[in-house]
């Protein structure tokens, strides 16, 4: 037999489940990665403002991968992977 209970019980003079008197409540925990996503997004947004649409796909490591040296003049073609590779880093360390 299994019973559902919502709210505190009081079983044998003993109350489980609810708060304990006088008690401050804990503070919730941050959701790290609801924080890691939205710190991926503003990374992701601040590489789309500096780079035009046709450098930048929907993955960086696609980006990264699938670039063809020698495509850009040497000097935007190294700044333009540093962006790359400073953002993924960046999300990987969460912001």
């Amino acid at each position: 037999m299994s019973v559902s209970v919502h709210g505190p019980v009081r079983i044998f003079g003993h109350t489980f489940g609810g708060r304990r008197e006088g008690g401050v409540p804990r503070p919730r925990r941050p959701d790290a990665r609801a924080e890691r996503r939205a710190a991926a997004a503003r990374i992701a947004g601040e590489l789309a403002d500096e780079l035009p649409d046709e450098d930048l796909m929907e993955d960086l490591d696609d980006s990264i991968d699938l670039y063809r040296a020698g495509t850009k003049p040497s000097c935007e073609e190294s700044e333009y992977l540093w962006l790359l590779r400073d953002a993924r880093d960046r999300m990987e360390r969460g912001g």
